[in-house]
């Protein structure tokens, strides 16, 4: 875990810890094993362009229920994928080979557009946004609305939220969220944001929710090439392939402003980068 005086230096890492549903104990969690997941499917994320030292099987299904229907990997430190995703990612014709700096996007996006994107910001129990949450929720879905796409988003807050289409919440932890990637051509649904997001201010917890939502609609991380560069430490997320599709119109350099940077900062403004709206009106 990054020290609160190591934070201007080498960053917060979007995700600390996956979440664990209140309803679990952890006995409920799926175990682990050092052969628990197998060498194929670690293969097969490297070829997706994924960085697997840190994969690991975290339970998947409804987080506000508590119901859990599976188990999905968590990679990166804040991507969750699910098997049947990954095998979709497989599947797919488009591969893209060389990463360096330029943004970068999954295979899988949001389809059926022009198209209104329902989210919600949970209110109920110990899942409830602080009200700077809330705060910040707004000014991520401002900035989102902001672009020139085909993408309209509504926010509501409240627990009716089954018939959203991301639903962001809170979990306990240092600081930082997690998300997944697109599925049948809608938007990953479920948003995680860490209680200690909270004392960076407003402003970093935008940018939290703004790279978790990017996530949601297909974007990876900008320095997937060398995560050091934002995190102060690690490598490559991958060495390239499936999955980390060059986003054209984007740099081909290290891109510090951007908000799908892999780790964040306690000074972060919460905007997007130049290039983060660029990719997304190419993308949308």
């Amino acid at each position: 875990m990054i020290k609160l005086g190591n934070l201007l230096k080498a960053g917060v890492l979007l995700t600390l810890f996956s979440f664990l549903f209140v309803s679990c104990t952890e006995q409920s969690v799926v175990p682990q094993k050092e052969d628990g997941i197998s060498n194929e499917i670690k293969a097969n994320f490297e070829a997706l362009g994924f960085d697997i030292s840190d994969i690991e099987m975290v339970p998947a299904g409804d987080p506000i229920k508590g119901e859990i229907t599976g188990s999905e990997y968590l990679l990166e430190g804040d991507i969750r994928i699910s098997e049947s995703l990954m095998e979709e990612m497989l599947a797919s014709p488009i591969k893209h080979k060389g990463a360096v700096g330029e943004q970068y996007r999954t295979n899988n996006l949001v389809t059926g557009l022009p198209r209104t994107i329902e989210v919600i910001g949970y209110t109920g129990g110990s899942f409830a946004l602080s009200s700077r949450m809330r705060t910040a929720l707004q000014w991520a879905v401002n900035n989102y609305n902001a672009l020139n796409t085909g993408l309209t988003f509504t926010l509501t807050f409240g627990t009716n939220y089954q018939p959203r289409d991301i639903v962001v919440y809170r979990v306990s932890g240092g600081g930082g969220g997690s998300a997944g990637f697109p599925s049948g051509g809608n938007p990953y649904k479920f948003v995680a944001i860490q209680s200690g997001t909270d004392q960076f201010g407003t402003n970093v917890v935008e940018h939290v929710i703004t790279h978790e939502i990017g996530h949601c609609l297909g974007l990876r991380h900008t320095d997937y090439f060398n995560r050091s560069l934002s995190c102060g430490s690690g490598g490559n997320e991958g060495s390239a392939g499936v999955g980390a599709v060059y986003i054209p119109g984007t740099p081909s350099g290290f891109d510090a402003n951007s908000v799908m940077l892999a780790c964040f900062s306690s000074n972060e403004d919460g905007e997007f980068g130049p290039f983060d709206r660029v990719a997304l009106e190419f993308l949308y």
